[in-house]
């Protein structure tokens, strides 16, 4: 849906829909946001779970990426975590204004995943895009190990919370990454692939890691 207020009744500003201007600048954009739906969906309907597939995104902002991961997941049962109270209360008015079945839990993500129950036999997929800070040195590129919290540490959690399940962890990341930190993540999984989005200039793009556990695409 086109955003601007001057558009014909029906789009999402007309709806009530409304984000905040420093969500806007981190949200992940659509043409992004479609593309690693793709992706994450080419493998994971390669699982061998016969559950239900729950997609959880562990910094959900105004939950845009959540949203184009269930739009190719139709079915999935949509969780984000979001601890900022201001970007919450309007990630969760947009999601009922347009009718969006998605829970945003006010948690960060540790305290969200403890409130996370699956069964046995459900595919978990986690979209885990932490704040960058310091991790990104316009030389050296992405330190994986150096995000706000680290993202090894998070899927140290997580490998911990869903233990029993096959899980596929789609992890944001920068056309440039340390090769030590990309290595480091790469050995926690049973399997793994990276793709970069062409969808910027040389040097601006964005990528997504793929790591599945206890099984292999």
């Amino acid at each position: 849906m086109p955003p601007s207020e001057w558009y014909a009744k029906g789009e999402w500003y007309a709806k009530g829909a409304r984000i905040l201007g420093r969500t806007a600048v981190e949200c992940t954009r659509d043409g992004l946001g479609d593309a690693i739906g793709k992706d994450v969906t080419a493998v994971a309907t390669t699982a061998p779970s016969k559950g239900q597939t729950v997609v959880l995104d562990l910094f959900a902002g105004s939950g845009n990426t959540l949203y184009w991961l269930l739009r190719h997941l139709p079915g999935g049962r949509g969780i984000g975590f979001e601890s900022d109270a201001s970007v919450l209360g309007l990630t969760r008015q947009n999601m009922f204004a347009l009718a969006l079945s998605i829970e945003v839990l006010n948690a960060d993500y540790q305290s969200g995943l403890a409130r996370v129950s699956v069964t046995w036999d459900d595919l978990v997929i986690a979209f885990i895009a932490p704040p960058w800070g310091n991790a990104l040195d316009k030389t050296a590129g992405l330190d994986l190990r150096r995000t706000t919290p680290p993202i090894p540490a998070i899927m140290d959690v997580l490998f911990h919370k869903f233990s029993g399940n096959y899980l596929l962890g789609a992890i944001q990341v920068h056309e440039t990454v340390l090769p030590a930190s990309i290595a480091e993540l790469r050995a926690r999984f049973d399997w793994s692939m990276q793709r970069i989005y062409g969808l910027n200039a040389p040097g601006q793009n964005h990528g997504l890691f793929l790591g599945t556990k206890r099984w292999i695409p």
